[in-house]
């Protein structure tokens, strides 16, 4: 069973990563978690908690859940759930991860640019966590990808088979082309990562990362794998 962590404040976006994960399942079962997070209510009184708990959705949010679970509905292989959770730390997060078996991770266009401070710590705990994530990109573009690019991170020590392999196991992406990480000198490269990806076809980006300090910027800057508006698949290097 393959199973889907996305978290969300169902925003439109959310009914694409529900998509892509009903994709990605390729008909094997799967439970799709739509996580909604939420800061712990401060109070000492017992009751007035359970009352600051309770969640509403708007309209629109409503709308968006009820799109996701009709097309989970017409879905035979996928189930879906909604888990509100109420305060995060990494060991919680972890704990979410093993709890559900979460093969992969599914972020948004939309969760990446929340401003509340306990979304921003999700999207980073996730970076620390050893599954897959798959970050989508601002525009909506198909929900199966197939052929990608490699960003090859020098300081990894990582060999594209070994990345090929892993992405052959687990899904079902071939790399057609690879290139160094260009965060540095994006513009220069710009040209060349154009040209590459028009000439074979290319829909998914794929790179590794490691564990990092969690820290918060007052300004967020945009990467260059955001610039070109890819989906990205985000690999942890022990796994790779």
């Amino acid at each position: 069973m393959k199973n889907f962590l996305i978290p969300t404040t169902l925003e439109q976006d959310t009914i694409s990563a529900v998509k892509s994960a009903v994709n990605q399942a390729k008909n094997t079962n799967c439970e799709i978690i739509l996580m909604m997070v939420s800061d712990t209510p401060d109070t000492f009184s017992s009751s007035q908690f359970l009352r600051e708990m309770k969640t509403s959705l708007t309209t629109s949010q409503e709308e968006v859940l009820e799109t996701c679970r009709y097309i989970i509905s017409h879905t035979d292989n996928c189930k879906i759930k909604v888990h509100n959770q109420y305060g995060l730390s990494a060991p919680i997060f972890k704990g979410i991860i093993d709890a559900f078996a979460v093969k992969l991770v599914i972020l948004t266009h939309s969760y990446k640019q929340e401003t509340k401070r306990i979304h921003q710590y999700a999207v980073k705990l996730a970076g620390n966590q050893k599954c897959p994530i798959l970050h989508l990109g601002a525009e909506s573009l198909k929900n199966d990808f197939n052929k990608a690019l490699y960003i090859e991170n020098a300081k990894a020590n990582m060999h594209v088979k070994d990345v090929q392999q892993f992405l052959s196991k687990n899904f079902s992406y071939e790399i057609v082309s690879q290139t160094a990480n260009f965060d540095d000198n994006y513009e220069q490269f710009a040209p060349y990562l154009s040209e590459a990806i028009s000439k074979y076809d290319i829909d998914l980006l794929v790179e590794t990362r490691k564990g990092e300090k969690i820290k918060f910027k007052k300004t967020k800057k945009e990467s260059s794998t955001d610039k070109l508006g890819l989906p990205v698949l985000s690999l942890y290097e022990e796994l790779a």
